[in-house]
């Protein structure tokens, strides 16, 4: 029975090993992620000094940071894009096309569907963004500084002796 045994177990382990090394992972740090138009966290967050919830006004009540819409560029910028400023809306509807100068951006950091990450209660509690996000006022075109992973959080979490329950990630 134990020649069976040690084999089959052997083998579902080095099986199992091979399938998690060689698995997918879209959660995982992506380098190659460009945006469409080139903008540079460096010198709106470090040269400027503008606070990262200026443009990404949602971070602090909802469970996404929000991406700025181009009103929040204009803001600042002026009427940068040429043409009139911002125009009314006078598409159809069901109408799909992209409008004009609406930015697409390309996500940078992504968690699996299991886990439902939000901002606020890690900004109240005082946590500055570049503690996951690294020093993004200093990157012209934002890269992961960190895999935020499971071990990641509990580190973290650990440190801070924030609250470890699964329910609080995993709902």
């Amino acid at each position: 029975m134990n020649r069976v045994v040690m084999p089959l177990a052997i083998f579902l382990l080095l099986f199992g090993a091979a399938i998690a090394a060689l698995s997918q992972r879209p959660w995982a740090p992506r380098e190659d992620v460009v945006q469409e138009i080139p903008f540079s966290h460096r010198i709106h967050a470090g040269v400027n000094q503008i606070p990262c919830q200026h443009c990404h006004s949602y971070a602090g009540r909802s469970s996404e940071p929000g991406i700025p819409a181009v009103a929040r560029c204009v803001g600042c910028h002026g009427d940068a894009f040429g043409g009139s400023g911002i125009q009314p809306v006078t598409r159809p509807w069901s109408d799909s096309s992209r409008p004009p100068f609406e930015i697409q951006w390309n996500r940078v950091y992504t968690l699996p569907d299991f886990v439902r990450f939000t901002h606020q209660p890690h900004i109240h509690a005082g946590i500055q963004c570049q503690e996951c996000h690294g020093p993004v006022q200093t990157m012209d075109r934002v890269t992961p500084a960190y895999e935020i992973n499971m071990g990641f959080c509990i580190d973290c979490h650990t440190k801070r002796q924030a609250t470890l329950d699964c329910v609080g990630c995993h709902h």
